[in-house]
């Protein structure tokens, strides 16, 4: 990987990474195909075959791999500084906004249309979720053969249960299928074994007080989520409710607005941290999961094309991809309990349609779930807590 070339001025990285926080719907595949607009195409920053292996790498790493590139690249034409205020100016767009959303929506009193719009688009991205898990499976198991495609089934199949059964140590999963394929490699009997099995380890803990538990939620968001930004959904979900901070309902909404709005995905766990502890809970919960990124990029940044190169990290991930499309899977399970009334069940029956028949993006998609919603609410249609 190419060093930081440190020669783009910190005030042009504030306008440029600001402006892809503001327009950047659409989630990861729009905030790497923006950030290669900008770097290789435009400003001729970086080569098209550093940026590509800086964006495998990224995909390599824990956490929000789209906010990882942005910082990466920021720290490659500004160094550290850089870093810092790209990150952050590629961040806070979408935090602002989702909090102002959460304001609204889980204040005192959130006026009935609001709640409807939300019930409506906690409808539909239960579809969002199951696409976005099929996508990530087929790409799960490309060029895997034999032996390595019965272990991913496996492996989904398990982190799918533990995500069903006891979604708050879904992380248990992820390591736990991660660590057992890179043995089985370590150990030269992988390419041997038939089939491999894994039991699923459940634990039980006891709630001590709400922040500890929101920090250990925000850490497993940025520091345990491997597979994209809906692997943060098993991560919180069970967190959220059994803690009582949220409802299923509230949770999907949630989830929702996480899709709508611009900027990293991972910013949904501002909305767990406002129904946790207010807006003091939300800036918590949002500062403990992206500052893994941080210190990933500052620390080892330079380091990444041999992380992408190195045999143990791709085992690693090997056993912790499918597990994760598992886990994305499991996650639409305790989703769908929010959706209670019949008019939700056809808003979800349509996104459903409109996304694998007709290929119609998530964005519209769930803006016609929130036009949907907040018309039934007015309409005088029930709307689930």
């Amino acid at each position: 990987m190419a060093a930081p070339t440190a020669t783009v001025p910190t005030s042009e990285v504030l306008r440029e990474w600001g402006r892809i926080g503001c327009i950047g719907f659409g989630g990861p595949p729009a905030h790497v195909a923006l950030l290669r607009e900008l770097c290789v195409e435009e400003r001729e920053w970086i080569d098209a075959r550093h940026f590509e292996d800086a964006n495998a790498a990224c995909g390599l790493l824990p956490g929000p791999a789209s906010t990882q590139l942005a910082i990466f690249l920021a720290h490659h034409v500004a160094g550290a500084r850089g870093a810092l205020v790209g990150g952050l100016a590629f961040i806070l767009p979408g935090l602002v906004m989702i909090l102002a959303l959460s304001a609204l929506y889980l204040g005192g009193s959130p006026p009935e249309w609001m709640r409807g719009l939300a019930a409506g688009a906690g409808a539909a991205v239960v579809a969002v979720v199951v696409q976005a898990g099929v996508g990530f499976g087929r790409a799960a198991l490309a060029g895997r053969e034999g032996a390595q495609r019965i272990r991913a089934f496996a492996y989904a199949l398990i982190a799918g249960a533990v995500t069903i059964v006891a979604g708050a140590w879904v992380v248990l999963a992820l390591l736990g299928c991660g660590l057992f394929e890179l043995l089985l490699r370590r150990s030269g009997w992988a390419n041997h074994a038939a089939s491999v099995g894994l039991p699923a380890i459940v634990l039980a803990t006891t709630s001590v007080a709400a922040l500890p538990d929101l920090v250990w939620t925000a850490f497993k968001v940025g520091a345990l989520s491997y597979g994209g930004g809906f692997v943060i959904i098993p991560l919180m979900q069970a967190d959220a409710v059994t803690n009582g901070w949220m409802t299923e309902a509230q949770f999907a909404g949630a989830v929702a607005f996480g899709q709508l709005t611009p900027g990293p995905v991972v910013q949904t766990v501002a909305v767990v941290g406002y129904a946790a502890a207010g807006i003091g809970g939300a800036l918590l919960a949002a500062f403990v999961a992206f500052a893994p990124s941080f210190l990933i990029i500052l620390i080892g940044g330079e380091r990444f094309e041999r992380v992408r190169a190195d045999r143990n990290a791709r085992a690693f991930l090997d056993g912790a991809g499918p597990a994760a499309v598992g886990a994305i899977f499991g996650a639409a399970v305790p989703l769908l309990e929010g959706v209670t009334e019949p008019w939700q069940l056809g808003v979800l029956a349509a996104a459903a349609i409109a996304l694998f028949a007709g290929r119609i993006g998530t964005i519209p998609v769930l803006l016609s779930a929130c036009a949907a919603g907040a018309l039934a609410a007015l309409a005088g249609g029930a709307v689930p807590a």
